[in-house]
């Protein structure tokens, strides 16, 4: 039976389009999403046309790539919340955040990026925000969480988990997890000592 040209062509279509996501998801997990589009494009084996005819935008891109992973950050940060022990929800979500983290470079920056063209992933990470901050709320009213924790804390507990992460590849995961365990316990309200005041403090725009 001879094939129809129409269907082969979308099938190749398809074919490109699944092998351009599989690599732009291993080289962003590697790199970041600091690597180019060409980049992406010569480890896909295609050329920058089949690529921006699928994807017009590294905006468009990420999006693509990380959904997945970002509607499993609001399925932890609703597990979370739904906790009826907001420290526990509190902790366990801040370790499952930087346990991807460290698995995924290019998670996080996905994570804390903003994507103009981008309208539902934007929603979902400003749903994790706001449920994020009533849990931070919850933490706090229930004596378990320092009063003076502020949003912006979330922000360098990320980035400061992001350098140790780079700098101790070999070892990611395990460094981060003994790392955001100390952490946590500075977050606990019993003996927390006065900190310098909280300044602005903006989750960073990786694609600016």
């Amino acid at each position: 039976m001879t094939v129809e040209p129409s269907r082969m062509l979308r099938a190749d279509a398809e074919h490109n389009r699944a092998r351009i996501l599989e690599v732009a998801r291993e080289t962003f997990a590697e790199l970041g999403l600091d690597v180019s589009m060409a980049e992406i494009a010569r480890r896909a084996g295609v050329g920058t046309a089949t690529l921006y005819r699928r994807f017009p935008t590294k905006e468009a891109l990420v999006t693509d790539v990380f959904a997945d992973r970002i509607s499993a950050c609001v399925a932890t940060i609703d597990d979370a919340v739904a906790d009826p022990d907001p420290w526990r929800g509190f902790r366990g979500f801040l370790e499952k955040l930087c346990a991807l983290q460290a698995s995924d470079k290019g998670f996080t920056e996905a994570f804390v990026a903003t994507f103009p063209d981008a309208v539902n992933l934007d929603n979902k990470r400003e749903r994790v925000e706001r449920k994020f901050g009533e849990l931070t709320e919850r933490a706090k009213a229930a004596g378990k969480l320092r009063a003076d924790f502020a949003f912006g804390d979330l922000a360098m507990l990320l980035m400061a988990n992001c350098g140790i992460i780079a700098a101790n590849p070999e070892h990611a995961e395990a460094t981060s997890r003994r790392f955001v365990a100390y952490m946590i316990q500075s977050f606990r309200a019993e003996n927390a000592e006065p900190l310098p005041p909280a300044t602005p403090f903006e989750l960073p725009n990786f694609l600016s």
